[in-house]
């Protein structure tokens, strides 16, 4: 039986509720193995026919405005949620979350993703879809999915 270690885990969150339960599994698992822990934030991109709707200049100042909040968050999460237990990087980006969290593993050469789950069921699930579903169905290492606690 091949050891398996984990040099890079990929922790992909939201900043929802239902993202924090994996950030503890996240950080548990970077400290047992000593891997380097990093922390993707993926601001979703607005649909097509919402960015027709805004000009060019405008769409810019929001996206960075978007952004610069974004980083504010990641970093305030992390100080609080990691200290100094675990060293950690961090990386902010807009684009289609799915996307976006596979090509981050890439190419910080992930050897495990852990992320969240919403626990949607039914048509809700139908309609809104499911992120971690499609990084568990299209990643290529494995992928961590911890669901929330719902009371």
């Amino acid at each position: 039986m091949a050891e398996i270690t984990f040099k890079n885990i990929l922790y992909a969150t939201d900043f929802s509720e239902s993202s924090v339960p994996a950030c503890d599994y996240a950080m548990t698992l970077a400290k047992l193995s000593g891997a380097e822990l990093f922390v993707l934030h993926v601001i979703g991109e607005l649909s097509d026919s919402r960015r027709s709707l805004m000009p060019p200049q405008s769409l810019a100042e929001l996206e960075k405005e978007l952004e610069l909040h974004a980083i504010k968050q990641i970093e305030q999460f992390c100080s609080e949620r990691f200290g100094e237990q675990v060293p950690y990087q961090t990386e902010t980006v807009i684009g289609l979350p799915f996307q976006e969290i596979l090509a981050f593993a890439a190419q910080i050469k992930a050897d495990l993703i852990v992320m969240g789950t919403h626990g949607r069921t039914g048509i809700e699930k139908v309609l809104v879809g499911s992120t971690a579903e499609r990084v568990v169905r299209r990643s290529t290492v494995p992928v961590l999915t911890v669901q929330s606690s719902r009371q």
